[in-house]
This record gives structure tokens, sequence and C-alpha cells, in this order.
């Protein structure tokens, strides 16, 4: 299967230039097939601000990424600000080319930058099964966790959608690299790039990574860009095979 990542600037808090700059991107690059995965919060940047900003599930963004979906042939995924039930998600949305759409909210907020004040945290693991490959969905902040992340029998692919700041790039870089070894399994992790108002900049530094920890994507720092990689589900489950770590994996349970 086809991974493409899409590392874009956002335009702070403008949904339609976002969606018109990511259909530019998508329509540029022509990914055919296979998934597609866009940064987090992707039609607005990691605002505070949700109420003004907030969709329903049928809103101008699913509806959107079920036509470009549709068009391309390939599954589509990002995160997006959702509201539902007076209540505020970072939602990571994945959607098929025949419609289908599943979604996890954001379990891990940002303290730090006060996102538990006005996001709710959800509290679902959520692991879609897509063609042959099956994807744990993840976002940003819960890269930090591994036990969140843990491949429990049940991932191929974890999928990063992120704001990661550039101060902090290194941890970033490093932690994907973590999460493919200790779970054997492909890492996916899209950032973006630019720069929001209030001063914090974005390096990108997106990637794909194999089940060894090897690089087999990557984009060039600060700059917007697409890149893909193939995810080879033979070659996973041959070293799944011949290196058997999971078995003596230790149990473990989330309270």
């Amino acid at each position: 299967m086809k991974a493409t990542l899409i590392q874009s600037g956002i335009i702070w808090e403008d949904r339609k230039a976002n969606l018109d700059h990511l259909s530019s991107l998508l329509e540029a690059s022509s990914p055919n097939e296979g998934i597609v995965v866009l940064p987090e919060m992707f039609t607005t940047g990691f605002t505070m601000n949700p109420a003004p900003l907030a969709e329903d599930m049928n809103g101008t963004t699913i509806r959107w990424m079920k036509e470009r979906a549709a068009i391309g042939g390939y599954a589509l995924c990002g995160s997006v600000i959702i509201g539902e039930e007076k209540r505020f998600y970072n939602r990571m949305v994945f959607v098929t080319p025949e419609g289908d759409v599943s979604f996890y909210d954001k379990r891990h907020l940002h303290t730090m930058s006060g996102e538990h004040t006005v996001y709710s945290r959800g509290n679902k693991r959520v692991v879609v099964n897509y063609r042959e490959f099956s994807f744990n969905l993840q976002v940003c902040y819960d890269l930090r966790f591994p036990v969140w992340s843990r491949n429990r029998g049940d991932t191929d692919v974890i999928v990063y959608s992120a704001n990661w700041p550039s101060v902090r790039s290194n941890v970033w870089k490093a932690l994907l690299v973590a999460r493919a070894i200790e779970n054997q399994c492909y890492v996916i992790g899209v950032n973006r790039v630019g720069t929001n108002p209030d001063g914090t900049t974005y390096t990108g530094d997106s990637a794909i990574f194999g089940p060894k920890g090897e690089l087999l994507a990557s984009l060039e720092p600060a700059a917007e860009g697409v890149a893909s990689a193939i995810l080879s589900r033979e070659s996973l489950d041959k070293y799944r095979e011949d290196m058997p770590v999971w078995r003596d994996a230790d149990p473990f349970e989330l309270l």
C-alpha cells in the first residue's frame, strides 16, 4: 500500500483558505491509492478558540474529505475541530474512497497550552482496518505516551497527525522511531510547517518509518511538500515472524 504525507502550512483559523490550499497540493501530487495523511487541525491551526470554528460530522470539512478521497481513490485522514453536544473535540477523521468514516478523539490533551480547558478528552482507542492493514489513529501529544500507542496485536501502522513545535523537533523525530521499533509496525508522522500568530514555529519533519525504525520517506524541514512510501504487508509479516519480540511483551491494563 502506498502512504503519502502532506506537509503543509496552515493559514490561521481560515477553513476555506486551508481547504483550497490542500486541494491544490493534492491535485499537484496526484496520489491515486493507499492512504494520505494531513496535519493536526489542518483547517484552522492549533487554536484554543474552537467555538466559531467547530463543525459537525456533516460539515464542510468532512464533505471535502469524502470528495477528495472519492476522486483520488485513497483514504484521507487528519484532525479537525468537531463540536458535539456542547463539547469540542480534536478529532482525527479517517475517510475511505467509498465514503466510510471512522474517527478518534485525541486522548492526551496538551495541558501546557491549555488544550484541556477547551477540548474534551477522548477515551476510546481506535484502530481502523483498511484493505490489508490496520491503522492505529493518534494525534500529536499522544506520541509521548507509549502505553497508549502500544500494539496489542492489532496494529500494523500507527498514524500521528500533528502540530509539533520546532523547539521540540528532536523529540518528535526520536519518538517516531521509538514507536516503530517497540511496536514492530510502520509509523507515519505528519506535521505542519509555518508560524502561528503567537510566534510558534513548525518545521514539519514529517516521515514514514518501517518496523525496524528504518526511514522510508521524509520531507525537507520548514518547507511544504509531499512524499510517499510503500508499506509492504509481506515484509512486515516476515519481520514479525523472524523477530517475534511481541511474544515476550509485558501485559498491562489501562485504568
